[in-house]
């Protein structure tokens, strides 16, 4: 081992492998030297190593997660604490413990990372139910922040202790799934591209179907037409690696070379990143983007089954990490020099006949469902257009009767106007109507009559009037009902009574 120590953690690794959380302390591996003459090697000046990326985990909270450990990372308590710590006694937050002894500073930092992440949990809540319709509804975000594991949401202000374990606990969880989820999702993938096939092959007549058929069929052979495929991780696969990709003679094949050749941020570890790559030129025999029979989805999840086969075999303490120690170990075992033929996605298809009618089953319903709905919303839509042009038509009634009343109120003639003599109102008699019923002309102020001629004048209109009521039924037309006027009436009996 060298002189340089470098000190670190590798949490996000170990976090895409099943939570490794950490970087252990390990001493950096120096490079065997491969013939070269130092003397004649002009030595660069050293410069500090920075520590390498952080590999993106893929979890929804993966920011959240790296932040954290990049500031535990930088209290020494912590560090130390770290490199003492048993891999399964971290998973089972023991080391979440030392968290109450690292510095003020560090502390303070990480409430402040956890309300960030509060915030943005509760961002996310309310984005998604703006997607689907809620806006007007009252969200409770301390029970929807129920859902999110990784963090004690009863305590959105400070990091404790259990949040340290609920991250820990959560990271180790979702990872262990993150590569059978990948699965699934590729499982699906590619039944919704046989179901695509068959559609389409209904839509075409007997001749077409035929070509098609036969086209499909050859795509396929010409795929699985290739250059053999070593086991990975295999002294074959290897051993190519190191000639075409290295450029080395593989006679002078080493292990421990290798690894270091091939641990890129000589961390001491090969993560699942760097073991992928290792199988970049077993995939280019297989997938070429520009032919039309190869799926590039279809090398990512070769590329995924290879990673995880080769962690199956070499991964001895199961933390998604291959140590150097762990690799040459490997390199000795029969199946590293003799290994079994290695048989690819073509000779594994990713789902079954029964899993396949079931997929199918399945879109048949979510297309009743969809028409459905659309169903339903066309009746919502025409109720609605329904409810609008009754309410339009009320508008304009509404408007028509105020227009009316307005003009109504526009029209409208004054009262006539009225004389008073000594108290007695009396109506301001118009051109058309200048004369005056005998009652009240005789009644009139300087008008003299007999009480003879008074009671010739009463019998006169009594007559008249029975004479009106016998002529009118005659007529055929409906008695009409007069009234004189109740100012003149009043008159009328007022000089009557002064009579």
């Amino acid at each position: 081992m060298g002189d340089r120590v470098h000190i670190k953690m590798c949490w996000s690794r170990a976090f895409l492998a099943g939570w490794v959380l950490l970087l252990v302390l390990l001493q950096y591996l120096q490079a065997v030297p491969i013939g070269i003459d130092k003397t004649k090697v002009k030595e660069t000046e050293e410069k500090p190593e920075e520590p390498p990326a952080s590999v993106d985990t893929g979890l929804h909270y993966d920011r959240y997660l790296r932040e954290v450990i990049d500031f535990l990372e930088k209290d020494q308590h912590f560090r130390e604490k770290l490199h003492n710590t048993d891999m399964e006694d971290i998973k089972q937050g023991k080391l979440a413990q030392e968290l109450d002894f690292v510095s003020h500073h560090v502390r303070t930092k990480l409430d402040e990372l956890k309300r960030q992440e509060v915030n943005r949990l509760r961002t996310l809540i309310k984005a998604k139910q703006d997607l689907e319709g809620g806006n007007d509804i009252a969200v409770d975000h301390q029970a929807l922040l129920k859902q999110f594991e990784h963090l004690n949401h009863m305590n959105p202000h400070t990091f404790e202790v259990e949040d340290l374990d609920r991250l820990i606990k959560s990271a180790t969880n979702d990872l262990e799934n993150f590569d059978k989820e990948r699965h699934e999702e590729f499982k699906r993938y590619e039944m919704m591209k046989e179901h695509d096939r068959r559609e389409h092959l209904k839509t075409l007549g007997e001749e077409q179907r035929k070509k098609e058929e036969e086209h499909y069929e050859e795509m396929r052979k010409k795929h699985a037409d290739h250059p053999k495929v070593n086991h990975p991780g295999s002294q074959n696969q290897l051993k190519e690696v190191w000639e075409e990709a290295d450029g080395l003679d593989p006679e002078d094949f080493d292990p421990k070379t290798f690894f270091n050749l091939h641990d890129t941020n000589g961390d001491g570890f090969f993560d699942e990143q760097e073991l992928e790559a290792l199988f970049t030129k077993e995939l280019e025999k297989m997938y070429d983007p520009t032919n039309e029979e190869d799926d590039m989805v279809e090398m990512e999840e070769e590329r995924l089954r290879m990673r995880e086969h080769v962690m199956n075999e070499v991964d001895s303490n199961k933390d998604r990490l291959v140590s150097l120690d762990e690799f040459l170990v490997a390199t000795k075992k029969k199946e590293f020099l003799e290994p079994d033929s290695w048989e690819t996605l073509e000779q594994n298809q990713a789902y079954t006949d029964e899993e396949m009618r079931e997929f199918e089953e399945h879109l048949v319903q979510q297309e009743h469902d969809l028409n459905q709905r659309a169903v339903d919303l066309q009746k919502q839509r025409e109720e609605l257009e329904r409810q609008q042009e009754q309410l339009n038509a009320q508008k304009i009634e509404l408007q028509q009767a105020v227009e009316h009343m307005e003009r109504l109120k526009s029209e409208k003639v004054d009262p006539p106007a009225e004389v008073h003599i000594e108290g007695d109102a009396v109506p301001e008699v118009h051109a058309a109507e200048n004369q005056l019923h005998p009652d009240q002309e005789a009644h009139l102020p300087g008008h003299h009559e007999t009480p003879e001629h008074h009671q010739d004048a009463q019998q006169e209109h009594q007559e008249q009037h029975n004479q009106g009521n016998q002529d009118l039924p005659q007529q055929g037309h409906p008695q009409a009902h007069h009234e004189e006027p109740p100012n003149q009436q009043e008159v009328a009996q007022g000089q009557h009574n002064l009579s």
